[in-house]
């Protein structure tokens, strides 16, 4: 976000503050199911975000490649609540599995509007208004 704001892409920090918002309450409804389900939840360090993010198709390929990562992860939580027989969480999960289909979905469309624009300042600032036009749902 601050790095799109810095550049005064203030559309695409909106984006990023929006996206960020719903990744929280995606990992709370995680949290939140652990908890439910009697688990126990144990939080670890995260790392800090890098200092230097690119342009802003690196940026949005960057958050396409964490899109991937995420699907990744989310399908083997789901190939284990089959294993163990766990069917409840094998339907909370189906969730994030739709969600993900989505997440990648967005950040694809992105990526391809960026490539599209290439160094091009008024395509960029025609999609960095776009992008603040996102509304919460998506």
């Amino acid at each position: 976000m601050a790095h799109f704001s810095e550049q005064n892409l203030d559309g695409f920090a909106a984006w990023m503050r929006l996206q960020a918002r719903e990744e929280v309450g995606h990992a709370m409804k995680l949290y939140d199911w652990v908890l439910f389900r009697g688990g126990r939840v144990v939080l670890k360090d995260v790392a800090a975000p890098p200092s230097e993010f690119g342009t802003p198709l690196e940026v949005f390929e960057q958050v396409l490649a964490h899109e991937r990562k995420v699907t990744g992860m989310i399908h083997k939580l789901f190939e284990l609540t089959r294993e163990r027989g766990d069917h409840a969480s094998e339907v909370e999960l189906q969730w994030f599995v739709t969600e993900q289909v989505e997440e990648e979905d967005s950040a694809g469309r992105a990526v391809e509007q960026l490539r599209l624009a290439g160094d091009s300042t008024p395509a960029i600032l025609m999609l960095d208004s776009r992008f603040g036009a996102r509304d919460s749902a998506g």
